[in-house]
């Protein structure tokens, strides 16, 4: 894997995502996630794994979407862990993720809830 940013506050997490996106680089994206990480895209399912994140997101880009930078909601940490969200542009709800702090002191998301989804009755 090559050398990337690493996202040394968990706020960085959301930048770098954008950026990679937006360059096309589903790998890139993939390398903000542990190896172990659990994401709830698409709608009603689930994508477990980094390799399984990374073959999602080289789908998802291959449309060339264009994700604009979200304004973070303040991040809450403890210890070593950390609870990031976003409220969408289009005002849709939320975007939570929960991060864990790696050795090397930097940030990685185990668990992400990309957008929530009103239950269905």
């Amino acid at each position: 894997m090559p050398e990337y940013e690493k996202a040394m506050r968990p706020e960085d997490i959301t930048r770098l995502f954008v950026e990679r996106s937006n360059a096309g680089d589903a790998a890139g994206v993939a390398a903000l996630y542990e190896e172990g990480a659990v994401m709830a895209y698409p709608p009603g399912d689930q994508t477990v794994g980094r390799e399984a994140i990374r073959a999602l997101w080289e789908k998802v880009l291959a449309n060339r979407p264009r994700f604009e930078q979200e304004q973070p909601l303040p991040t809450l940490i403890s210890g070593d862990i950390a609870l990031t969200s976003t409220p969408p542009m289009d005002g849709a709800g939320a975007r939570a993720q929960v991060v864990r702090r790696q050795p090397d002191g930097s940030w990685l998301r185990l668990l992400d809830q990309p957008e929530f989804v009103p239950p269905t009755r």
